[in-house]
């Protein structure tokens, strides 16, 4: 199987805390634009307080992507995911024009 190493040319920031997971982008007015928010450890996300729509890819500790949720819709709720360990949300559409698929590494 051949190994796909993908980049996410955008700002991530990083969510690891008690606090910033918790707050994650609820209450956010403006949309994302060429950035993202990496929460860890994550394996589930709602949509609740949001005011738009996301993509969502979730990954392995390792960084691989084992599920992705494209164009999640505020009020929405994932589910725990097995095997994930984090998730990237990222602007909706993301996912096709990077065009990431499940089994890619992802690089930071």
């Amino acid at each position: 199987m051949n190994q796909v190493i993908r980049t996410i040319p955008y700002s991530i920031k990083l969510a690891d805390s008690f606090f910033t997971r918790l707050k994650g982008l609820m209450f956010r007015k403006d949309q994302l634009v060429e950035e993202g928010l990496w929460i860890f450890p994550c394996n589930s996300i709602h949509m609740c307080f949001m005011k738009f729509s996301i993509d969502a890819v979730f990954l392995t500790k390792e960084g691989r992507i084992v599920k992705m949720v494209e164009n999640l819709q505020p009020w929405r709720f994932v589910k725990p995911i097995k095997d994930a360990y984090s998730v990237i949300e990222l602007p909706a559409g993301t996912i096709t024009k990077l065009e990431l698929k499940q089994g890619d590494l992802i690089s930071i």
